[in-house]
């Protein structure tokens, strides 16, 4: 699977600092100090309703840990799957009566359309799931022949009691987990089960659905956890720096992948932050799929909103925050990149160096955007007054913002 172009990213003068980020497993910053190969995966869509301001939402703020990465001279090895087979997609294709692959494309070629607009980053290893089934089927072999794994009805699902660190992602009690285990997928009520938290790690063929070979396993499909920890463990290797999506995903998805890893390679952990982007919310609810309540990335650019202003309405909050989208949400941030380009179109203006610093400060300071947007409205804002005298600074402050935010002045 392809994924989008990339953007070129301006190389500033000096060096930035190295990113201290808050990592939901110890609950607390950590200064993340990579090689010379920073290494990150991202969960992708499941592709069904692409792309709306969630998705957009925490796709950004990961597209900022890279550009920090960037701006201290390292490359960056970026991961990112798609779930491009999963019942959520294929309930859909079954309503909307298109083949459930079909849609799957067409809404993957949508979202590399939104992430084009909004300047994001691409990834370097784009795989979809069903791609990756080749490399999953001999994990769960592996976990099925070490007792770590056991079959119910044809069924194989992951026993979490195999991994001694399980919990300690999400860091929830068992109580909780069964709860957020029945609403993001979960079948904690089967019966024959274990543990009522285990997970599927192979799907038996269902009639009517789509399978694939699964050698010993039978036909069948895989787990949701299970592709990504293939994905993962085939591009990055254990101890990769990050691994990121929404809050949404610290239960079950990144606590069960990492039990899966821990317990396929024998180390720990399987990423050495995990870091997790806050929901959006409309009319006070989280936007969300089953809801219904979406504001799409695609509808906006139709609209003729300018993608940079809708990456400036994303960068205005801080990524971990939960926030409620709104039309005075991107009126400000309209105005506020008519202010900044404005500011960078004269012919000079107050020095940018220290500015620079500012910004580059502020992200590294668990990508902290909102301060980051502050020190360049201080900076538009004196330009507006004042004007300056040095004929290079609106060119440092455009290349600074396009380098370190991602927004084309």
């Amino acid at each position: 699977m392809y994924a989008w172009p990339a953007s070129e990213v301006p190389v500033l003068p000096g060096k930035g600092r190295d990113l201290r980020i808050h990592d939901t497993a110890t609950g607390g910053l950590v200064t993340l100090d990579p090689g010379p190969v920073a290494r990150i995966y991202v969960c992708g869509i499941t592709p069904y309703d692409a792309t709306h301001l969630g998705h957009a939402a925490t796709y950004n703020a990961f597209d900022l840990v890279q550009r920090v990465w960037l701006d201290t001279k390292r490359q960056v090895h970026y991961v990112q799957n798609v779930t491009d087979v999963d019942d959520p997609l294929l309930e859909r294709a079954e309503r909307d009566g298109i083949d459930w692959a079909a849609l799957a494309e067409k809404e993957t070629a949508l979202f590399r359309e939104d992430m084009t607009a909004l300047r994001m980053l691409p990834p370097q290893d784009y795989i979809g799931a069903v791609e990756a089934i080749p490399g999953i089927v001999p994990l769960v072999e592996r976990l099925r022949d070490a007792g770590a794994a056991y079959e119910l009805d044809g069924d194989v699902y992951f026993s979490v009691e195999s991994d001694p660190h399980f919990g300690e992602v999400s860091g929830l009690d068992a109580a909780a987990m069964r709860l957020l285990s029945a609403e993001r997928g979960g079948d904690p009520d089967r019966p024959g089960k274990k543990n009522p938290l285990d997970p599927m790690l192979w799907m038996a063929a269902r009639e009517g659905e789509p399978s694939w070979d699964g050698g010993s396993l039978g036909r069948g499909r895989p787990g949701w956890h299970i592709e990504c920890v293939a994905i993962a463990l085939d591009h990055l290797g254990m101890g990769f720096d990050v691994q990121g999506g929404g809050s949404d995903l610290a239960f079950p998805h990144h606590e069960m992948g990492a039990s899966h890893a821990q317990v396929l390679t024998g180390e720990f952990p399987m990423a050495k932050a995990y870091v997790h982007a806050g929901m959006v919310a409309l009319h006070g609810e989280k936007m969300s799929k089953s809801r219904g309540n979406l504001v799409f990335v695609s509808r906006l650019r139709q609209d003729g909103v300018d993608p940079a202003a809708i990456r400036l309405a994303l960068l205005a909050h801080h990524y971990r925050a939960d926030w409620e989208w709104t039309d005075q949400v991107l009126e400000d941030a309209v105005a506020r990149l008519g202010r900044w380009r404005a500011a960078v179109s004269r012919p000079d203006g107050p020095p940018a160096e220290a500015l620079v610093e500012e910004i580059r400060e502020a992200l590294a300071d668990d990508l902290d955007a909102p301060a980051a947007l502050a020190a360049v409205d201080r900076w538009a804002a004196l330009q507006q007054e004042q004007g300056g005298t040095d004929e290079g600074a609106p060119g440092v402050v455009s290349r600074a913002v396009d380098a370190l935010l991602g927004v084309a002045l």
